[in-house]
Parts: C-alpha cells; sequence; structure tokens
C-alpha cells in the first residue's frame, strides 16, 4: 500500500474493500499473547498484593496509591478504544476541532485536583451521590443520580468502547465477535472482580505504557507516511475520493480543517460552544464522575492525588498528536477508502452509507506497520478497551454496593457488600455481552454518535449541581432537586428529538425541525446549565437555608472548619452491638455454610471450589465478623508538605501555560 506515498494505489484484489484480507503474522501473534500474559500477570500481582477484603480496599485501593499509578489511570480510564476509533475518525473527516476536548480535559483535570478534591476529602466521601447526600441531605438526589450514572455507564461508556474495540478486533484478527469480547470481558472482569481497584490502577498504568509506545510509533510511521506536518498540511486538502462526483461539495476537506475555533453559526463545533459549552461536559467528567474521582480519592495523600492529576493533564497533550493527526493521514494515503463521499460506495467500503472516516486508524495500523508492530498495535487497541471497561466495572459497582445496596440493606456488613460489589461487576459482563447484538445491528454506527451526545444532554445539570453546591452556601436540596430534574427533563426532550430526526447525508436536504437543525448540541449545552443554575439558584433562595451539618466541611469555604458531628450521613448505618468472638466465627461459619451447603459439608472443611469462590470474593473463611460496614475515611487529611506543595504549584502553572499555548496556536 505504500506505493506511491501522495496517492497510493487501492489494492489489488478488490479497490473498495476496507481491509483486504490480512491475517496476522506469528510475530504479531507472538506479541499479543505476551501482552496477555504481561496484563494477566500485574492484574494477579496487584490481587495478591492489596488488602482487598475490606470496603476501603477493595473499592479504594486501600488509598494507599503513589501518584504515578494514579495519573497512568486516569489517563487509560479516559482513553478508551472510541478514542482511538473515534478521534482519528473525526480527524479524517473535520480535521482537528475534536481535539478540543482534549485540550478542556487539561485544565478540568487540574480543576479536580486542587479545587474539587480538597472539598471531597474533607467530607470523607467515596462515591458521588454519597457528597451530595451529606451536602444536601434526603435520599432523592443521591438515588436519582446513583442510577442516572449507571445508566450513563451502561449505555454510554461501556457500548461506545465496545463498539470500537469490536470493528478492531473483527477487521485485524478475522475473529468471530463474540468469541473476541467474550475473551477479553472474562480476562478483564477475572483481576477486576479479584483485585478490585488496586488491580484495576496498575493494570492500568502497564496498559498506560503500552499505549504511548504503540500509539507514538505508529504516530512517527504515519507522520513519516506523509513528509512531516508540513507534508499533510499541503496534501490534506488534495485527498479527494477519485469516485466523488465533481460538482458536489460532498467530500470535500473542510477548510478550516486545521484551526480548533471555529465560525459561530455554520461550523460542526463553533468557538464560543467549544469555549462555554463544552466546559459543562468536561467537569462533570473529570470533577464529578465516579470513574475518574475514585482514583484521586485512591491516592496517598492530597499531594500524590495533585502529582497524579498533573501527569494525566501532561499525557492529555498527546491525543492531538497520537489520534487526531494520523486520522488525517489515513485520509491522505487512503482517499478512497477513508473519504469515500457516495453512499452506495461508502456501503461498499465500510458497510455505513454516511460516511467512511472511522476505519482511519484501523487502516493505517493494519497496512502501515511492519510485523511485530501490527500486534503491538492491536494490543494498543486492546489495552485501551480493557482500561477503560475495568474502570467503569469498578466504579459502577462501587455506586451500586455503596449507595444502592447500602440504601436498600442499611444493616448490611462487610463481607455482604464486599460480594455484592463483585457479584455487580459480572452483571456488567453479562449486560456487555448482551450488548453485542446490538452493536452488530447498528454496525452503522450512527448510533454511537448521538449516543455520544447523550452525555451533552444530560451532564450539565448534574455538574451544575455540584459546582453550585460546592461553591454557594445557601444552595439547599429543594433547589438542587428541582434544578437538576429540570435539566435532566429538557435534555431527554432534546435527546429524543435528535432520534427522532436523524441528521441527512450530505446530498440531502435538511428538513429538521429549527430546534435541532439550529442549536448546536454545545449551545444546547450552554442553555441547559442556565436554565439548571437559575431554577437552583431561586427555589433555594425562596426556601429554607441548609443546616450548618449540611455546610461543614462540604463547601470550598468551609472545608477547614473543625470536625464535628461523626452520625452525618444517615445512610450508613450504626454499629450494631458488640459481637463477641465465639459469635463472631460462627456468623462467618454460617456465611461460609451457606456458600457450602450444596456440597452437604458444614464443617470447618469447605470444598476447594468455595475455598476459590471464597478467595476470589476477598473472603477467607475464617477470622472476626465485622459490625455493618461503611469504607472509613480516604484520605485522611488536607495537609500537605510546603516544598511539595510549592513544586505542584509551579508545576500546575506550568502545565496551564502548556495548555494555553496549545490552545492558542491551534486555535
Amino acid at each position: 500500500m505504500e506505493s506511491g506515498l501522495s496517492s497510493p494505489q487501492p489494492t489489488q484484489s478488490d479497490p473498495l474493500e476496507a481491509f483486504p484480507q490480512r491475517s496476522l503474522e506469528a510475530g504479531d501473534i507472538a506479541v499479543l499473547v505476551l501482552y496477555f500474559l504481561f496484563v494477566l500477570a500485574v492484574g494477579l500481582w496487584s490481587t495478591v498484593k492489596t488488602k482487598r477484603d475490606t470496603v476501603k480496599g477493595y473499592f479504594l485501593a486501600g488509598g494507599d496509591m503513589m501518584w504515578w499509578p494514579v495519573g497512568a489511570s486516569l489517563f487509560a480510564s479516559n482513553i478508551g478504544s472510541g478514542h482511538f476509533v473515534g478521534l482519528a475518525g473525526s480527524g479524517a473527516a473535520a480535521g482537528i476541532s475534536v481535539a478540543a476536548y482534549e485540550f478542556n480535559g487539561i485544565f478540568s483535570v487540574l480543576i479536580l485536583a486542587w479545587i474539587f478534591l480538597p472539598i471531597y476529602i474533607a467530607g470523607q466521601v467515596t462515591t458521588m451521590p454519597e457528597y451530595l447526600r451529606k451536602r444536601f441531605g434526603g435520599n432523592r438526589i443521591p438515588i436519582l443520580l446513583a442510577v442516572l450514572y449507571l445508566f450513563i455507564y451502561i449505555f454510554t461508556k461501556i457500548s461506545v468502547d465496545m463498539y470500537a474495540g469490536a470493528i478492531f478486533i473483527q477487521q485485524s484478527l478475522q475473529l468471530d465477535l463474540y468469541l473476541a469480547i467474550v475473551g477479553l470481558l472474562v480476562i478483564t472482569a477475572l483481576y477486576t472482580i479479584a483485585g478490585g481497584l488496586a488491580a484495576v490502577i496498575y493494570t492500568d498504568a502497564l496498559q498506560t505504557v503500552i499505549m504511548l509506545i504503540g500509539a507514538l510509533t505508529l504516530m512517527g510511521y504515519s507522520f513519516a507516511a506523509v513528509g512531516g506536518l508540513e507534508g499533510l498540511m499541503d496534501k490534506y486538502f488534495l485527498a479527494l475520493a477519485t469516485n466523488r462526483t465533481e460538482n458536489s461539495s460532498c467530500g470535500l476537506p473542510r477548510e478550516d480543517a486545521f484551526h480548533i475555533f471555529r465560525d459561530p453559526l455554520t461550523s460542526d463545533l463553533p468557538w464560543p460552544g467549544i469555549l462555554f459549552g463544552m466546559s459543562m461536559p468536561s467537569l462533570w467528567y473529570w470533577c464529578t464522575d465516579q470513574v475518574i474521582v475514585q482514583r484521586s480519592l485512591a491516592a496517598r495523600n492530597l499531594s500524590h492525588a495533585k502529582g497524579g492529576s498533573l501527569m494525566a493533564a501532561y499525557l492529555k497533550v498527546l491525543p492531538l498528536f497520537m489520534m487526531v493527526f494520523p486520522g488525517m493521514v489515513s485520509r491522505v494515503l487512503f482517499p478512497d477508502q477513508v473519504a469515500c463521499a457516495d453512499p452506495e460506495i461508502c456501503q461498499r467500503v465500510c458497510g455505513n452509507p454516511s460516511g467512511c472516516s472511522d476505519i482511519a486508524y484501523p487502516k493505517l495500523v493494519l497496512e502501515l506497520l511492519p510485523t511485530g508492530l501490527r500486534g503491538l498495535m492491536i494490543a494498543v487497541m486492546v489495552a485501551a478497551l480493557m482500561s477503560s471497561l475495568t474502570s467503569i466495572f469498578n466504579s459502577a459497582s462501587t455506586i451500586f454496593t455503596m449507595d444502592l445496596w447500602n440504601h436498600i440493606r442499611p444493616q448490611a456488613s462487610e463481607k455482604e457488600l464486599m460480594i455484592v460489589g463483585r457479584l455487580f461487576v459480572l452483571l456488567l459482563v453479562l449486560v456487555s455481552i448482551l450488548w453485542i447484538p446490538v452493536i452488530q445491528a447498528s454496525q452503522g454506527g450512527q448510533l454511537f454518535i448521538y449516543i455520544q451526545s447523550i452525555s451533552s444532554y444530560l451532564q450539565p445539570p448534574v455538574a451544575v449541581v455540584f459546582i453550585v453546591g460546592c461553591f454557594w452556601q445557601r444552595s439547599n436540596e429543594k433547589g438542587a432537586f428541582a434544578g437538576l430534574i429540570l435539566g435532566l427533563l429538557l435534555g431527554l426532550v432534546r435527546l429524543i428529538l435528535d432520534f427522532i430526526y436523524t441528521q441527512p447525508q450530505c446530498h440531502q436536504p435538511d428538513e429538521r425541525p429549527s430546534v435541532v437543525k439550529d442549536v448546536h448540541y454545545l449551545y444546547f449545552s450552554m442553555i441547559l446549565s442556565a436554565v439548571t443554575l437559575i431554577t437552583m439558584s431561586t427555589v433555594s433562595w425562596l426556601t429554607e437555608p441548609p443546616s450548618k451539618e449540611m455546610l461543614s466541611r462540604l463547601t470550598w469555604f468551609t472545608r477547614h472548619d473543625p470536625k464535628v458531628q461523626q452520625a452525618q450521613a444517615p445512610a450508613l448505618p450504626p454499629p450494631g452491638p458488640p459481637v463477641g468472638p465465639a459469635e463472631a466465627s460462627g456468623s462467618v461459619q454460617l456465611e461460609a455454610g451457606v456458600l457450602a451447603r450444596p456440597h452437604g459439608d458444614r464443617t470447618r472443611k469447605q470444598s476447594r471450589v468455595v475455598r476459590a469462590m471464597l478467595w476470589l470474593c476477598g473472603v477467607d473463611g475464617q477470622g472476626q465478623a465485622e459490625p455493618p460496614s461503611t469504607a472509613g475515611p480516604v484520605i485522611a487529611s488536607l495537609e500537605e508538605n510546603p516544598l511539595v506543595r510549592t513544586l505542584l504549584d509551579i508545576n500546575l502553572i506550568l502545565c496551564v501555560s502548556c495548555g494555553i499555548f496549545l490552545w492558542g496556536y491551534f486555535a
């Protein structure tokens, strides 16, 4: 395929086939097998090494993580296989504007560590719904939020990553989709269930290293193929499919392809929307999403959490170079497939009449790289998929266990919570497998463009409630609930309209109602945020102010208050009566016995299967039974070593300057 770099010749078999049959060679398969063994080894090592038989140990990695695994895990949880396929595809189709999402993340992840984390630490919370329960009181907001988070995880995150990973696995390994994904899920579930957050964070750190090595290698190959950034800037605008109709504008590269800031009315990503509308979903994701915050709370202390956020922020500079530019290179090298404009031809190339830009990244991997490196890049894609899925599995099971199960069964013991958390991961794995047929049915990929916009319609109201709760002491439960409900209802209405009136293809007239056609989703995000803010403020003013307990150590201005009451969270139960050693061992034997009963053996000798099951759940048959459990304080205090703090602050200024420079340079 590398015959002539200006316009490579299509392959001989079928000029329009996206991926001419390329079976992986022995070298590639060896690299993949090594990769899987390595990941399993790290997962099992961290499982054995960490204390995973307590709620804090399992869900918060014992609160003992150094800054570098935290930073690597933040990055790996964020960059899923959807990023590789989606960012490169958007780059091929529309240029670099999509990198704005990544640049926004640089600032949001720093805001998390310097502004939101101190509040979460002072309030000693484990989950985001728990913070709202402490801050506003009542149960309706936390439960609504717990359900909403689980909905967003299952319907957007898991499905988008599975879809992108599936495209890649299917094209590159020529494997049966069910077999490939079930295999992957079994491996990920194994160490997520056994090792909890610690195993997830350590394997994420390994996946980050693999992703960076692989993606930077491919970036080098792709820039070499077009003659560097200058070559790309010249050739991108000439990358047209030979089969497009001459007189239509379909399939032409955008004139503003190398600018992030674009026309506020006619462009695909208007600049006011990027500056203001994108910030709300970005703050939701980086500052109030369980997946991200849970990693930061697992850090050893506030300084380590800040160090992790700085590392993630520096790494967020890379996706533009690792994914977006290579996507544009792919269009230059394979214009007939990646830049196809005619719906019938696109349908032949990749089965999606509205365009084939999504194959940009897989195409580069399979066509440009030599044996061995191809295997490495497929390992990278699998790493991206696995790290995102494990993060979602772990965080979703934390929310379910700590917020929903604890509410249903306030007297649940620590062991019960551990087992429920692990069973919920299993349930999520099953749900993911059931998603595969839906993913195959929507092979057009259009479904996933809408699913991504779900986030712009459902996240801003939640972000506003958190921000106002953290910074305005007068806000109360009634205001927060009213703002949240109104915002979510408005978002839902727009979401349904988007599903009914789909975006027309390039050559079709646009007959959608103007509320869908003319209000860009980023502008809608701004409207939604404003409506939620006004509602929340008005209702809060008109109703009684929150009590002192709901403010102490739970807002930015009260985070240094002296610790007062311990019984803050109604959902977490009072400890039961003291249990004597005899009763304790009896109750544990009972639990073990319940599990062992099918074998008809109620003595201490349990069958090996049961012992293995108990070990997997972090429950050994002996030991003291705890009273009903809560996750203990996460990071104990906000104090930092003055020297370390100064170092971190200098780095913060450097990182923010770097972010502003990138915005300015590419805007």
